[in-house]
């Protein structure tokens, strides 16, 4: 029987007893971003990492993002984002979960992956001009780029973190990495995006993860309250309007 894991199986929290894995910032209703409830969670419960594409939806300061950055950097990719083989950082900004989490990696999978990171897109495309001239990034529009990078490095199985990718793509674009995900997906890959797009979460067969003040629970995407509001704000956009616009 062929059996092969996924590149990432399980996140929990790092036992080891390092001074930086120090239990006193780590707990419940400490500082940021202990204090976020899914990061708590996380912490004390884990998670374990379906194979495929796992999305995690929530409102902004949910802790989707801050979850996904920790993971990332854990995992061994550079906090400002690119390959597995990019160690580039301009402005450290990220928090130092990361020091507290272990990454149980799938047996015999290799450690390959992309980690976009969109607030940091600039730093990361200077960084890949340095490093392989011509690449072109910062001449193209925010969603060509994007495009161009998922065309040159998310073709082949790894581990592929996302945080709001859908920040530069238009519709027809955010269709285009649904189909690029589901290619992943059937070679192996295995990726976790945070997203505001009931479009990206609805990929079929995907694990979805809401996050919010409950801290995270899986649940199917007609289940997401971002589904249920963009349901109702298309059919009647007065409702919500009038309650923002004199």
């Amino acid at each position: 029987m062929d059996f092969k894991q996924p590149p990432v199986v399980r996140i929990s929290r790092d036992t080891t007893g390092g001074a930086e894995n120090g239990s006193a910032g780590a707990e419940p209703g400490a500082a940021y971003p202990y204090s976020i409830p899914a990061v708590a969670q996380l912490l004390t419960e884990g998670l374990t990492l379906d194979p495929g594409v796992t999305f995690l939806v929530g409102e902004n300061g949910s802790g989707k993002s801050t979850i996904l950055e920790g993971i990332s950097l854990a995992f061994g990719f550079a906090p400002e984002g690119g390959s597995i083989h990019s160690q580039h950082s301009t402005w450290p900004s990220e928090s130092d979960l990361y020091t507290r989490l272990y990454i149980q990696r799938g047996i015999g999978t290799k450690r390959w992956g992309f980690f976009l990171r969109s607030e940091t897109t600039h730093s990361l495309y200077t960084y890949l001009e340095e490093v392989s001239p011509g690449t072109g990034l910062h001449q193209m529009s925010h969603g060509e780029s994007y495009l161009e990078l998922f065309s040159d490095y998310f073709s082949r199985p790894g581990f592929y973190c996302m945080d709001e990718p859908e920040a530069a793509l238009s519709f027809g674009s955010t269709l285009r990495l649904l189909r690029i995900l589901d290619q992943i997906r059937s070679a192996g890959g295995q990726a976790l995006i945070a997203t505001h797009s009931p479009i990206l979460a609805s990929l079929p067969g995907a694990t979805v993860i809401e996050v919010g003040d409950w801290g995270m629970r899986q649940v199917q995407w007609r289940d997401l309250e971002l589904v249920d509001h963009w349901c109702r704000y298309l059919q009647a956009p007065e409702r919500y309007l009038r309650h923002l616009l004199d």
